[in-house]
């Protein structure tokens, strides 16, 4: 066996095992919402069933921790997009020594445990008297989610071509035209992606939530606390669910890329003819 084929086998190999150890967990833990048994787990297997589903629709607390959780992701994704992407162009017009400091302070709390910034939002607003509460969820998720907003704006930003915003300047263009018609649509991207990220961040998030959320529940605080109280396979049902979903979305946005890509190659075509 040659080198070069060697290299190649290995590659499919650990590519191979890579898949495994990252879908397995996954398969066997979706596996488990239709296995007719009491306990979640995939062996030994009873027979399909649909009961956990039935059990999990009929979860009123759930139905309403899901439905609390698309809210506060929805207003995070609203305030964070602003902020993070302000603190980008704010960033990238800096040429000072400041620019350095002021970038670390700002990407500061996403290397901060997230217990730390909802034990931490909890007290400062207390002092307010600000009660907890799923708003103080909420802005103790802005203050990390939205540096992870600024820094895919700010890595658009360096292929930003300062002589456009000049020369739309020397044309007449105020400020305010320039940030709508040049800056702004050259963001477009980052800034979607900064909210999909932001959306995921935060439905995702735990400790932050579990600090400030007062008396109400979100999606990851109510499978923790079915987790500690004794878990069922209705956990399991609602993890293939949203495997499933993430799936289906994944597989349309695919679609979609494919076809924009096909349109916009049966575009050019003609000009290269």
């Amino acid at each position: 066996m040659t080198a070069e084929k060697f290299g190649r086998w290995a590659m499919r190999a650990y590519l191979a095992i890579f898949l495994i150890y990252m879908l397995l967990p996954l398969a066997v833990m979706g596996g488990a919402g239709l296995n007719d048994s009491r306990f979640p787990s995939v062996y030994p297997w009873k027979g399909f069933t649909d009961r956990w589903f039935v059990d999990l629709w009929a979860d009123e607390r759930m139905w309403g921790a899901m439905l609390n959780t698309g809210w506060v992701a929805l207003a995070v994704v609203a305030i964070s997009v602003p902020i993070g992407t302000a603190a980008a162009i704010m960033l990238n017009s800096l040429q000072s020594k400041s620019r350095s400091f002021l970038y670390g302070f700002m990407v500061a709390p996403i290397l901060t445990p997230g217990a730390v910034i909802g034990i931490s939002t909890l007290l400062f607003w207390n002092n307010f008297g600000v009660s907890a509460g799923l708003h103080l969820s909420i802005m103790g998720q802005v203050s990390f989610i939205a540096a992870y907003v600024m820094l895919l704006v700010l890595a658009r930003l360096q292929s930003f071509d300062p002589g456009l915003e000049e020369a739309a300047l020397d044309l007449g263009a105020s400020h305010g035209q320039v940030m709508r018609r040049i800056l702004v649509p050259h963001l477009y991207p980052a800034i979607a992606a900064g909210a999909l990220i932001a959306f995921f961040q935060s439905v995702e998030n735990f400790n932050v939530t579990l600090f400030t959320r007062g008396n109400s529940d979100t999606l990851t605080v109510y499978v923790g606390s079915k987790i500690r109280s004794g878990i069922t396979p209705t956990i399991n049902a609602l993890a293939l669910l949203l495997i499933a979903v993430t799936i289906i979305l994944a597989a349309v946005y695919e679609v979609l890329r494919r076809r924009d890509a096909a349109r916009k190659a049966a575009l050019i075509a003609p000009e290269d003819a």
